[in-house]
């Protein structure tokens, strides 16, 4: 048997009709940049957030560096100042910050959870630090509450990062996207509510940070040809949108299929070498990676291709240690790289056959070193 990590094709199939008639829609429309469909998509994604205001941007990396530079022109933020963020999250987190002129600041995550350890941001604050930007890693949510708790007592901007993290819910049923100041999501095809390109939003219940968004993405203008900011081109593609609101309706379903998957791996992986991911069972983790830890990873990732089990590693080379520049920061991060050298993430999607879950638990199983 093959068991791919993952098969867009599988998942997109559900929706070849609605799809292929949501592109002649747009094609016959003659209307292809912030129309009618990015608009619908906004007020349905905002309502499913529970959030005011969501603004389609061009992807989740210029999501982020609008939300921070919209806060640079209400006066909230300036460039320089310092914004803390987990020192394992994905490396677009921390471009936005430097895009944004701002300086990123590196803290460990919880060991357990791979998500922002909110001691280690308590640990990092300075009077230069002016926000924090919270990563819910794999798709399950950090400890928003005790971090809002430290944010709130030294009047910090608090931002998250749910780009793996659509439709999670907090223990009060809050849903990401209406948790903290702004949220961004990334709708890159891997994700669980993924277009057919790139795509990306900003949530948020902050009416001039939104006004603000909607003027940033589009060239800095209020009308036509009057351009009130210095701006970019990051809009959500009209095509994309539709794609999105004909995928958002099953989101709630697809998330659940992912946690049953999950659950079915975390009962069924009996193998003291390989150490699953820690879930409280909650809707608090929508599983967008399924990640365990491995001591002996390549000897375990030769064995799952052996056995024709599809892997990737997120991530193996820590931001801190990438040939790009970073950050100024000259310490180690123990706990990340530790991360970076154990994590292998399993396949994970609606759509995986309850035979393709049984092979690679039984496969893992009989795995020695």
């Amino acid at each position: 048997m093959k068991v791919p990590f993952l098969d867009l094709k599988r998942i997109n199939a559900p929706y070849k009709k609605q799809l292929e008639e949501a592109f002649g829609d747009v094609l016959h429309s003659g209307q292809y940049i912030l129309g009618q469909n990015v608009e619908s998509f906004e007020n349905a994604f905002a309502q499913y957030c529970g959030a005011k205001y969501c603004i389609g941007t061009g992807n989740g990396l210029d999501a982020l560096t609008l939300v921070l530079k919209g806060y640079i022109e209400l006066g909230k933020l300036k460039e320089g100042d310092k914004v803390i963020v987990a020192a394992n999250t994905f490396i677009a987190t921390i471009l936005s910050i430097k895009h944004a002129g701002l300086e990123p600041v590196l803290v460990e995550p919880d060991e357990k959870t791979f998500t922002i350890c909110p001691n280690t941001i308590s640990e990092a604050l300075t009077t230069d630090v002016k926000a924090v930007v919270v990563t819910h890693l794999y798709g399950q949510l950090a400890n928003v509450e005790k971090i809002k708790q430290i944010t709130s007592r030294n009047n910090l901007i608090l931002i998250d990062d749910a780009a793996q993290a659509h439709g999670a819910i907090d223990h009060v049923g809050k849903k990401a996207g209406n948790l903290v100041d702004a949220t961004i999501f990334s709708f890159y095809p891997t994700k669980n509510l993924g277009c057919l390109g790139d795509g990306g939003a900003v949530t948020t219940n902050d009416n001039a940070l939104a006004i603000l968004i909607q003027k940033l993405r589009n060239y800095g203008k209020v009308n036509k040809y009057e351009h009130q900011l210095i701006g970019y081109n990051s809009r959500l593609d009209e095509l994309q949108a539709a794609f999105l609101s004909e995928k958002l309706t099953d989101l709630d379903k697809a998330n659940a299929l992912r946690r049953q998957i999950a659950s079915a791996y975390i009962d069924g992986i009996h193998n003291d070498l390989v150490r699953p991911p820690f879930w409280d069972g909650t809707c608090n983790h929508v599983f967008h990676l399924f990640v365990v830890r491995v001591q002996q990873r390549e000897k375990f990732c030769k064995y799952l291709e052996r056995n024709h089990i599809g892997y990737l590693l997120h991530y193996p080379i820590a931001p801190h240690q990438q040939q790009a520049s970073l950050v100024n920061q000259k310490n180690r991060f123990k706990i990340t790289e530790r991360i970076s050298e154990e994590v292998v993430s399993l396949p994970m999607f609606p759509g995986l056959t309850a035979d393709e879950i049984q092979y690679v638990i039984q496969k893992i199983n009989q795995w020695t070193s």
